[in-house]
């Protein structure tokens, strides 16, 4: 079951919950997972890496 990179919560596939949970992968192809609380704490960080709609 994928972790939370920065608190270590568990994402449960039967929960619900488990579609807000967001991914991102890494120039290596690894996958690293942040849970809800923490995507939220994180989203200015996650926004800057998101391409610019108008290049």
């Amino acid at each position: 079951m994928p972790t939370c990179r920065h608190c270590g919560a568990v994402r449960d596939d039967a929960d619900a919950s488990a579609l807000t949970w967001v991914h991102e992968r890494d120039p290596d192809g690894q996958v690293r997972w942040l849970c809800p609380s923490c995507a939220r704490r994180h989203l200015r960080d996650i926004e800057a890496r998101l391409r610019d709609p108008w290049q």
